[in-house]
């Protein structure tokens, strides 16, 4: 099977990687690496391009890693409930639960637009990791904080909307008495 990402030393300059540490800097797990550290990220980053309406990643297939747009914009879809939920542009990353579990996708991925796309990968973590385990560790706990910050978010917006379903039980149980 070919690869269709790109990580070569002389593709880096000639691919506008020169400005991925500022996108990067902007990214919460990469956020605040020294030039060193964000150096050694930029050399593991996987580069594709796509066309629009190409599929990046398919619900319920495995998760291998996350993606950050460069240019372009992606639409997160859940093909399950046919529902858009959310659409994503330049610098905004996703897939990164992938980094840590190999669980199946939870959504698919479109590009709604031609797309320029930066894969971080799970191997490439991992061989981070025992390469400099420091920084492994670093960008490891990074995810962790924006995975439970998530989870927080969530679970207050499940709380709000039992909330709401009460009120509406309670209004309807009003009205047929």
């Amino acid at each position: 099977m070919k690869n269709f990402f790109r990580n070569s030393p002389e593709s880096h300059a000639k691919n506008g990687r020169s400005d991925l540490p500022a996108i990067l800097s902007h990214v919460p797990i990469f956020a605040d690496l020294s030039k060193r550290e964000m150096a050694a990220v930029v050399r593991i980053l996987h580069e594709r391009e796509y066309q629009a309406e190409e599929i990046i990643f398919r619900e319920n297939e495995p998760g291998m890693g996350m993606y950050i747009i460069h240019t372009g914009t992606v639409a997160i879809i859940s093909e399950s409930g046919q529902l858009q939920l959310s659409e994503l542009s330049d610098g905004a990353f996703f897939g990164d639960v992938a980094l840590l579990d190999d669980a199946p996708r939870s959504a698919t991925a479109v590009a709604k637009t031609a797309c320029k796309i930066f894969g971080f990968f799970q191997p490439d973590l991992f061989a981070l990791m025992e390469r400099d385990p420091q920084l492994g560790l670093k960008i490891v706990f990074r995810l962790a904080r924006l995975i439970a910050e998530r989870l927080r978010k969530t679970n207050q917006r499940v709380q709000e909307l039992n909330q709401e379903l009460q009120k509406i039980k309670s209004a309807g149980m009003t009205h047929a008495s």
